[in-house]
């Protein structure tokens, strides 16, 4: 595959996930801490990994949405993305991902807010990026 870089975000974590990670900027900054549920001491004020990727996603997701919706000249008055991330682990070892995707698409029919999500789907560098090695179930509803 070749790629064109447009952009290139840093960042930096220590502690892995009881620890901390910060964007080289600054404007990124989260102590995180392993949840309960999976044995961890869940301590408050802290996130995980998958909420981070499950922020990037939605906003990722919205945003190709909103570009191929223009691009298809079906201007959407609104695109809203609800991203849910699990972590767990696989039968044949290993842990995975699993996403889920509500996306509420305003001022289109549910026929047409479907082909731009779908078009946006096929666009996300996110989606992209986990195609074929995590479940993604997206939903769609025009509002």
């Amino acid at each position: 595959m070749s790629l064109t870089i447009l952009y290139t975000a840093h960042a930096k974590s220590t502690g892995g996930r009881n620890g901390h990670t910060e964007s080289s900027d600054g404007l990124v900054k989260a102590d995180l801490s392993v949840p309960k549920a999976m044995g961890g001491p869940g301590k408050p004020g802290t996130t995980t990994p998958e909420d981070l990727f499950a922020a990037g996603y939605a906003a990722c997701f919205g945003g190709a949405c909103e570009f191929m919706g223009l691009q298809m000249k079906l201007k959407p008055t609104s695109v809203e993305v609800r991203s849910a991330v699990g972590i767990g682990s696989k039968t044949e070892g290993g842990f995975g991902l699993k996403v889920d995707l509500d996306v509420y698409v305003g001022g289109l029919s549910q026929a047409d807010a479907e082909k731009v999500v779908a078009a946006g789907h096929n666009l996300c560098p996110y989606s992209n990026a986990v195609k074929g090695n995590v479940e993604v179930n997206i939903k769609v509803t025009a509002v």
